[in-house]
């Protein structure tokens, strides 16, 4: 499955973004669905997941409470709700697919990943 994230951007302290991420070249729809980040010079860590159906979702404790994850999967889209951004959100955020159908937190186990899209946040 090919992936191609979108809907980064510059936004202020306290500002929302919603990322989206658009499956192509088969159905997505029993794969579970993951958002990772990578800031500049650090490791890339988990940020949220999703199970094939929508039903189980899962977060990074520094997101919890500000960003959800979502799918449609009429559409073979997954999507990251982002609020009240925090200058340390600040990060190249990557969307992922796992043949895992209740997604997981771990990246080696995603085995395609979209190009990324960058996020910044101003303080």
């Amino acid at each position: 499955v090919q992936l191609q994230a979108s809907g980064g951007g510059l936004v202020q302290a306290g500002g929302s973004l919603r990322l989206s991420c658009a499956a192509s070249g088969r159905t997505f729809n029993s794969d579970g669905m993951g958002w990772f980040r990578q800031a500049p010079g650090k490791e890339r860590q988990f940020v949220a997941a999703i199970s094939w159906s929508g039903g189980s979702t899962y977060y990074a404790d520094s997101v919890k409470g500000r960003f959800t994850i979502s799918r449609d999967n009429a559409k073979n889209t997954v999507y990251l709700q982002m609020n009240s951004l925090k200058p340390e959100d600040t990060a190249v955020y990557y969307c992922a697919a796992t043949s895992i159908p209740y997604g997981s937190r771990w990246s080696a186990d995603f085995g395609s990943w979209g190009q990324g899209t960058e996020v910044t946040v101003s303080s």
